[in-house]
């Protein structure tokens, strides 16, 4: 009876990759992905490497970046890997990891952040149910806020704008998502609050989004996050407070080779009795010159005036961003920027120490994607 329930087992998991085999021309072998597409497994990753020159010391000074905080340097930012079993109806679930110097700065609380710490990270794990218009999903997985994400192949420019690290990386908890239709999806949750594994304190943060695509060249994505947060978003302690983000992003293709996006974010915090707020505005512009020349533009507005966000009282920041790529191949390209911030205050430091208002960067960046 065991060989029985053991042959059977064993029959049923490899079912479908032996039919793939089946159905192969004789003396063929099956490719890998094949065989995981016949088994509902989807495999997906990328390799970004990159080299960053700045014209402060963004390293041991202040930096608005997140990820590529480096003076003069080649890194390997990025590899990110995803397996997934996702079915329209029933169990699935999905693991995402990120290995590189950015994963370092994405860990969850407790793990901590920055210099020292591993640069691996279980960036997503969650198991996933569907039926009908419905999916549920619980574990960790990440925002719903913010045009720009950690997969790097989906962002367009190198660099990561203000916004990106003004807002949570992951969650770890519950989510719903329910499709109304195929215009208007709906999201809820609850969970353990910004970027933490296990919670800091007991209560929990609610989530609340919806995706709204009411005409083919318009989508929106509207979120909010609130609950109660022992931790600000610039890693400072504060007493328990509730904190509150609202997050809109908006694209438009005006035509084939130009698309347009926007950005606004509102995040407060309640500290005692007073509450400290921190807002910001970000715009993108997409323009494919040719199937193989891609450029892109950004600009953005941060107004951080309690000092929330940077710990810099008073003080606003702006940004302009331009990237041009080369799509040498559908899995691969090639990118080149530069970028101009600037803030209402002398917050940056040259590598002698002395203050200044502005920092500049340069960026080249190869992505290969699988």
């Amino acid at each position: 009876m065991k060989k029985l329930f053991l042959a059977s087992a064993v029959s049923a998991l490899f079912a479908a990759p032996t039919m793939v085999l089946a159905q192969a021309k004789p003396g063929a072998v099956p490719t890998l992905d094949k065989v995981l597409e016949a088994s509902g497994i989807s495999v997906s990753g990328y390799i970004d490497v990159g080299y960053t020159r700045a014209n402060r010391d963004v390293e041991t000074g202040f930096d608005t970046r997140v990820f590529d905080a480096q003076n003069t340097s080649f890194a390997l930012q990025q590899f990110g890997l995803s397996v997934a079993k996702q079915p329209k109806a029933g169990f699935g679930g999905l693991v995402n990891v990120t290995v590189g110097r950015d994963a370092q700065f994405i860990h969850s609380f407790p793990e901590g952040t920055g210099a020292g710490t591993p640069t691996f990270d279980v960036t997503q794990a969650y198991a996933q149910y569907a039926t009908g218009p419905l999916t549920l999903i619980a574990g960790k997985f990440v925002t719903l806020q913010g045009t720009e994400v950690i997969w790097s192949p989906t962002n367009p420019n190198i660099s990561h704008s203000i916004l990106f690290g003004a807002i949570p990386f992951t969650h770890t908890g519950v989510r719903g998502i329910w499709a109304l239709s195929d215009q208007v999806s709906l999201y809820a949750g609850l969970n353990n609050g910004w970027d933490q594994l296990t919670d800091a304190n007991r209560a929990k943060t609610v989530e609340l989004g919806a995706s709204l695509n009411p005409v083919k060249p318009l989508t929106v994505f509207l979120s909010a996050y609130s609950g109660k947060e022992v931790v600000t978003p610039g890693g400072v302690a504060v007493p328990e407070g509730t904190r509150t983000s609202l997050n809109a992003v908006a694209s438009y293709t005006i035509s084939d080779p130009l698309s347009v996006g926007v950005e606004v974010l509102r995040v407060s915090q309640e500290v005692g009795t007073t509450k400290l707020k921190y807002n910001g505005l970000a715009g993108y512009a997409t323009f494919m010159f040719t199937p193989k020349y891609r450029g892109v533009l950004r600009v953005e507005s941060f107004d951080d005036k309690e000092g929330l966000r940077f710990g810099n009282a008073d003080t606003k920041y702006r940004e302009v961003t331009g990237t041009v790529a080369y799509l040498a191949a559908d899995n691969f390209e090639m990118r080149a920027e530069v970028r101009r911030d600037q803030a209402t205050a002398p917050v940056f430091t040259d590598f002698n120490g002395a203050a200044s208002k502005t920092l500049m960067t340069l960026a080249l960046q190869g992505l290969y994607k699988f």
